[in-house]
């Protein structure tokens, strides 16, 4: 694992059988669900997901950058100038918190579990 890559993208959807139905059309794609409103696309190159849930979902697309110290990177973004738009949480497999880079885009750190037991 290397740190700080892209390695998941979280798309946001109003209607999630809508968006799986044209995934599904256009590209052939499978998933996965992880609830009533997310949904993990098994096959498009980029680990991906979809999420419906109003509370939890983004105004755009989440890049989500992959980290092995969670703590750390926290520190980093803040001493940057990023604004945490979200504080660390747990979700299943692991742990992530979401802030904004000076430009205004919002992204994501995450921590899998694996790596969270290890350190």
């Amino acid at each position: 694992m290397t740190d700080f890559h892209i390695d998941y993208l979280e798309l946001p959807t109003g209607d999630i059988a809508a968006s799986r139905g044209f995934f599904e059309a256009v590209f052939g794609w499978h998933f996965t669900t992880y609830g009533p409103s997310y949904l993990g696309i098994d096959d498009a190159g980029l680990d991906t997901g979809i999420q419906a849930d109003p509370a939890e979902a983004t105004a755009a697309p989440l890049p989500i950058i992959r980290t092995s110290d969670l703590a750390s990177a926290y520190d980093r973004v803040v001493a940057a100038g990023g604004l945490i738009t979200r504080a660390p949480f747990d979700f299943p497999g692991g742990q992530r918190f979401h802030f904004r880079e000076p430009g205004g885009t919002e992204l994501a750190v995450w921590r899998a579990q694996a790596e969270a037991e290890q350190g």
